[in-house]
């Protein structure tokens, strides 16, 4: 019987080594890779911190982000029909960002603000998928983004900004008429009457928004324990939300029944604890069309659709009022009667370098010592 020995052909025992191929012309063609454990670990642990990052973040925003991860992946297809060739979705260069930030202007006709927002998404993505992205990439975008956000035509292209509202404004909210006719494009015809525990709700939603310069998650995440009534007013805790840091701020009584936080807070209050509301829960909930009570705490959605709701039938059409607004409003009407920034700034919880929070300081200052004044014209 042959065997293997006879032709020279049995198995050596060979040492392995944990090695790569490379192309022959490629730097360092010749050498071996030997495996870093070290380096393994750590991309594992950086793979992970990503993941549990993800997994921490509203749902909301990961939607939004998968979407964004949607587009680049589309605007590479599109790429390939114009080049010939499929780039891998780690290909990210200042070429290839500033090519997409072209295709969502051109091709997608995104608005400016959007487009933003949709570079800021991928490179969360691409990190979280452990892909690179160079910062000379993002500022690329960034620089490609300038014109475009100079652009009357192209920012119609959005829902626009949202317009500040004042005290004025709250006052015609809160004192519209229960009766709401329906609008001219309803398929309801009949006269609504909003029922007297959602209005009572709506009245301190909007007040205490504006109070606390509130954001919909935050007015969401408000609970009865975190406003306390004292002799000047309310103590509020707003909660944290989004990862931003939670903040104790102060409402003074107002010098109107019907635009001051705390008497409108102190009605809708009583008013839910009668309806049958458990004690020390969540600041704002829910009322059906008609009039019950839910025990669910009013979503964030809804507390700005309540907003936007009560503006419209108030007749305030001319412009964009949204949960936003009243963020905006505290800080254009504070400046207007001399309340310093930094106290504005620490009410609304913005940080120290936020260029959106510098707009709303400006905005309110544009008639205080205006160029014009007193010049002798």
């Amino acid at each position: 019987m042959t065997t293997a020995e006879e032709y020279g052909t049995a198995l050596e025992p060979v040492e392995v080594v944990d090695a790569e191929l490379v192309e022959d012309d490629a730097p360092g063609a010749g050498a071996v890779a030997v495996h870093d454990p070290v380096a393994a670990v750590l991309a594992a642990l950086d793979t992970k911190a990503a993941e549990d990052l993800h997994d921490r973040r509203p749902r909301k925003t990961k939607t939004g982000y998968a979407r964004d991860w949607e587009l680049w992946q589309e605007f590479h297809e599109w790429l390939k029909e114009q080049t010939g060739t499929r780039l891998p979705d780690s290909s990210i260069t200042v070429g290839t960002y500033v090519a997409f930030v072209r295709w969502l202007d051109e091709v997608k006709e995104a608005a400016p603000n959007s487009i933003e927002r949709r570079v800021t998404g991928v490179a969360s993505e691409a990190r979280r998928r452990g892909y690179e992205v160079p910062k000379a990439a993002r500022a690329a975008a960034t620089q490609a983004l300038k014109p475009l956000k100079l652009d009357e035509e192209r920012q119609k292209r959005g829902r626009g900004k949202a317009a500040a509202i004042t005290p004025a404004d709250l006052r015609k909210m809160n004192t519209s008429p229960r009766e709401r006719t329906p609008q001219p494009d309803a398929r309801r015809r009949q006269v609504l009457i909003v029922p007297e525990l959602a209005r009572l709700r709506d009245r301190s939603l909007h007040t205490m928004r504006f109070a606390i310069a509130g954001r919909n998650s935050e007015l969401s995440k408000l609970d009865d324990t975190g406003i306390r009534l004292v002799a000047e007013g309310l103590e509020v805790h707003v909660p944290s939300v989004k990862g931003r840091p939670a903040r104790d701020v102060v409402v003074s009584y107002g010098e109107n029944a019907d635009t001051c936080a705390v008497r409108c807070w102190l009605a809708w209050k009583e008013a839910k604890l009668a309806a049958g509301a458990e004690p020390d829960g969540p600041a704002y909930l829910a009322v059906d069309q008609w009039g019950n009570l839910v025990v669910h705490r009013l979503s964030p959605d809804g507390c700005g659709r309540a907003m936007t709701r009560s503006a419209k039938y108030a007749g305030m059409t001319g412009r964009r009022i949204t949960g936003h607004s009243g963020r905006r409003g505290l800080v254009t009407t504070g400046r207007r009667k001399g309340k310093r920034s930094e106290k504005l700034r620490t009410q609304g919880g913005w940080s120290k370098n936020s260029p959106v929070f510098w707009e709303y300081v400006d905005e309110g200052d544009k008639w205080a010592d205006n160029a014009t004044e007193g010049i002798g014209l």
